[in-house]
């Protein structure tokens, strides 16, 4: 089933304090507090816009740290988003939070209202980096969340961050691994964008901080996909949700509106150039691929075509609808096909 919400913000309510990255007004828009009315007549319309889509979408709740709000107001929401699954047959109910605003009594409450899905913030699991940009958390209150959300029977999606201040590409690869071995559902993966009005702009400013860019953040969060996609867990998003709000406050870092598709395009590149390296480069090849993975295999302006080029590979990229969605096969022309 593809993953889609019907995301309903909930912008820093229950943050006990202010991470270095964070801007939510900017990340979730200038907007008013929701309520229970608001969430009805919000799912009411999503239902009618959404049809037959309906059972394949959450009401999801973002922007926060969902079960740190007071617990009233959380009830007052988890009630109406609850009336409306039953209503007009939404998927069910996903929330993030905290590592640390998740224990048995929660747990239980987010069950008597039905929650399917809950989504912890991780960003890191080397507590360093996390005393560094004042996540207020540590690993193992992420290992303990996860087991209790698992043992309760509740999806378990984790979130992850890149290049955060004090971080290492190596430290980021450990933090999946760590992550991947608490058994997630999903995963959401964010290279880090530094926003005007953040402690890493401050950083970033006095020359103490450097966001990785674009290309670099795309190289890692490549290898990060494959990595959770071989430890079977789905990778739900890359990359921060583009918005105008966004693109106006972001000052370094690797902000892209299409930034999963750069870093898609990048693992098609690894895959062709792995099957080509053993090839001789005095022939032209062709390189089948799913109809829907065309533009990821061709790159952003022809990219990885011409990555190619430059290594010497004449190559011409053809569709097919065999072909497996993600996999690539590399024919010489009149022979026989490799698939990978």
């Amino acid at each position: 089933m593809n993953h889609a919400n019907l995301s309903i913000f909930v912008p820093h309510v229950g943050c006990p304090r202010r991470c270095s990255f964070c801007n939510q007004k900017t990340i979730s828009g200038a907007q008013q507090l929701p309520d229970g009315s608001s969430v009805r007549a919000l799912c009411k319309q999503a239902a009618q816009d959404l049809g037959e889509r309906v059972c394949r979408t959450e009401i999801a709740f973002f922007g926060g740290s969902f079960t740190a709000i007071e617990k009233s107001y959380m009830c007052e929401l988890l009630q109406a988003a609850k009336e409306c699954v039953t209503q007009y047959g939404f998927a069910g109910i996903r929330a993030s939070t905290r590592p640390d605003a998740v224990d048995g009594d929660v747990v239980d409450c987010l069950l008597s209202y039905g929650v399917t899905a809950l989504e912890l913030g991780a960003q890191s699991m080397d507590d360093e980096v996390l005393r560094k940009n004042f996540r207020g958390h540590t690993a193992q209150d992420v290992r303990n969340a996860a087991k209790l959300t698992k043992h309760a029977g509740i999806s378990l999606g984790l979130q992850m961050m890149t290049g955060l201040y004090g971080s290492t590409p190596q430290k980021e690869l450990d933090t999946a691994r760590q992550l991947a071995a608490l058994g997630p559902d999903t995963v959401r993966i964010y290279p880090t964008v530094v926003l005007t009005g953040t402690a890493l702009a401050e950083l970033a400013q006095r020359g103490e901080y450097r966001a990785p860019g674009v290309e670099e953040s795309v190289d890692l969060c490549a290898k990060l996909m494959d990595f959770f996609e071989q430890a079977g867990v789905k990778v739900i998003r890359v990359g921060l949700h583009a918005s105008k709000e966004v693109e106006d406050r972001a000052v370094a870092g690797a902000f892209h509106p299409a930034f999963r598709e750069l870093c898609e395009a990048k693992r098609f590149l690894s895959r062709m150039l792995w099957q080509l390296q053993t090839r001789l480069k005095d022939r032209e090849y062709e390189i089948w691929v799913h109809p829907s993975c065309v533009s990821k295999a061709v790159g952003q302006h022809k990219k990885n075509l011409n990555a190619l080029a430059e290594q010497g590979y004449r190559v011409k990229i053809r569709q097919g609808a065999s072909v497996p969605c993600g996999a690539v096969q590399i024919r010489e022309k009149g022979g026989v096909a490799d698939c990978i």
